[in-house]
């Protein structure tokens, strides 16, 4: 549709004046008008991520509206009487998004639970799952700068919402439109007639017992916690308060919060981007340093599903670790401590994605636990745990992602950064007592497996042009990899839009057991690998790299020679 009418209709049906004045004040921006209009704000697995402004194409209250209208009628469909949980971060206009999605489920009589402040994801999925409801939302746009805000939509198995329902959802959703559609309910009344009831205590205790009943060495926490020092950092977000909870009630008590950022703010004044993956947000926490000189020091991501680490290395400095890093080490300490300590289940496994490091598959060989590769995003580590113990199959222990994503336990089904916090903390101590650092326990897994070397290499292409963009980049990499990667030696290529595996070598074809997606992957002679995905969440097109080496110098050596061929790929 025209997107200067459907500029006009909304400047006609809006009832929000502040938004209406947004609209007013770019009446003569035509490329303005049209980025905001020339689409709907795309509904995904990954449900909605867009810029806090008016029209189709941004994160408003009437977009908001008429997704909850379309999971409204998503859920009647199916003949029951539902209920849906709601939590929220600390982004700008959070709140406001979250009860406006209360307003219409009581509109349409769903009964809904709203957490009475801000909170996690994670226990966003936890509460689905303990209070049996049969969806959840989440209002978050996880590291995203603080333009930005979304609307995660999660299962009754409390994981990411995957492709089959994100298709019955969005169908309902485009049956509706932004002003007529969507049945609402104050939330007064809503009160008052049973629908809304929000979550408090009772909930969060449940879920903190659980994450106290993962530690694995329960003695030596009792009897040493209080000796690791720790400084966290919210990074303004939703984690300040449960992370620094479950760490009192574990026993680790020498904890020091970043003082400019522990405080709620959606703008984060005090980071360009408030994502750990960035070294930059560790500026304030180092300068603290300085004076506490703590052991680890960690931050996590405003909605707490992501945390970063920082830890000594052999000079006393303090030293960023990437996220397949802390995921090995994480791997190889719940591995190893659960078969120390007799405390295994029967049949354990390990899920990471396509593009996390294939140490942990050295690592799981070692100890004779199966690993198994899922899609990049963590509802697919999730989707395929709650699968295994619906039927009886493996026993899920750990799970992670390179992008900082982490979860033990069987009761939440996303990355969780409360529980990593309490698994990482346990790890180190663990480490300490044994008078090493986890740079050190870092150096002798890749002195046993061998050096891996990984990075991300991330690319913006915004609006309609670099949508057109990103689709011709894996279309011209589909039809001419040879060319483009220069000869490399390449010896598979899997093609997941085709769900095909392709040995080079050989020219067997096999099939690949995963859902279908836009993702590109080719495995070298050397076991060094090439990614090309676009991003599920943003307006990106990413290349992950992976190479391993019998040293640290050729690990990063090779790792240079296929960022050279990404960045050629992405020119």
């Amino acid at each position: 549709m025209d997107p200067h009418y459907l500029y006009r209709t909304w400047l006609d049906k809006m009832d929000d004046e502040e938004l209406k004045k947004e609209l007013l004040a770019i009446s003569n921006d035509t490329a303005g008008i049209k980025d905001r209009f020339y689409r709907d704000l795309e509904f995904g697995t990954g449900g909605l991520r867009g810029i806090i402004e008016a029209g189709t194409n941004r994160m408003n209250i009437y977009t908001v509206r008429r997704a909850t209208q379309g999971l409204a009628d998503h859920l009647l469909e199916k003949g029951e009487a539902p209920s849906v949980c709601i939590a929220y971060d600390t982004r700008n206009k959070s709140l406001e998004f979250a009860e406006t999605a209360a307003e219409v489920l009581c509109g349409n009589g769903i009964k809904t639970y709203l957490f009475d402040s801000v909170h996690p994801t994670p226990m966003l999925s936890y509460a689905v799952r303990h209070m049996k409801t049969h969806a959840g939302i989440v209002i978050t746009a996880s590291h995203n700068p603080k333009e930005y805000n979304g609307y995660k939509v999660y299962g009754p198995d409390g994981g990411q919402i995957t492709d089959r329902a994100a298709k019955e959802i969005l169908a309902c959703i485009e049956r509706s439109d932004c002003f007529s559609s969507a049945k609402t309910l104050p939330l007064k009344e809503a009160l008052e007639k049973g629908l809304l009831k929000y979550i408090g205590e009772d909930v969060d205790s449940h879920y903190f017992a659980k994450i106290r009943s993962l530690s694995i060495r329960k003695e030596l926490i009792a009897e040493k916690a209080h000796s690791l020092k720790i400084i966290y950092s919210p990074l303004h977000g939703s984690g300040n308060v449960p992370v620094r909870r479950i760490l009192s009630e574990l026993g680790f008590s020498n904890v020091f919060a970043v003082p400019e950022q522990e405080k709620h703010d959606g703008n984060f004044p005090t980071v360009p981007y408030p994502n750990p993956e960035d070294p930059s947000v560790f500026d304030l926490a180092i300068k603290m340093a300085v004076k506490t000189h703590p052991d680890l020091i960690f931050a996590t991501d405003p909605d707490c599903d992501r945390i970063g680490v920082l830890v000594k290395d052999d000079e006393g400095k303090y030293s960023v670790l990437t996220g397949n890093q802390t995921g090995a080490l994480l791997c190889q300490y719940i591995i190893s401590s659960r078969g120390e300590m007799d405390v295994m289940p029967n049949d354990p496994a390990v899920i990471k994605t396509i593009v996390t490091t294939d140490l942990a598959k050295n690592i799981c060989d070692k100890f004779g636990v199966p690993i198994f590769d899922v899609l990049t995003g963590f509802k697919y580590i999730g989707e395929l745990a709650e699968k295994w113990q619906n039927t009886g199959g493996h026993s899920f222990i750990f799970g992670f992602e390179e992008s900082y994503g982490y979860l033990a336990g069987d009761f939440v089904r996303d990355k969780d950064a409360v529980i990593a916090a309490a698994q990482i903390a346990e790890m180190a101590l663990y480490y300490k007592d044994k008078g090493q650092t986890l740079y050190q326990a870092l150096q002798n897994l890749y002195a046993e497996y061998g050096y891996y070397a990984e990075k991300l290499i991330s690319v913006e292409m915004p609006g309609e042009e670099g949508q057109k963009r990103c689709a011709e980049i894996i279309a011209d990499m589909r039809a001419n990899y040879k060319e483009m990667l220069n000869g490399a030696p390449i010896a598979v290529v899997e093609d997941y839009q085709k769900s095909e595996r392709t040995d080079i070598r050989t020219g067997k074809k096999d099939k690949i057991g995963l859902p279908k997606s836009k993702v590109l992957k080719f495995i070298f002679d050397d076991e060094s690998w090439l990614v090309l995905r676009p991003s599920g969440t943003e307006p990106k097109v990413k290349i992950y790299i992976s190479a391993r080496g019998e040293n640290a110098h050729e690990a990063e050596s090779k790792l240079y020679s296929l960022e050279k061929l990404a960045r050629g790929i992405l020119k």
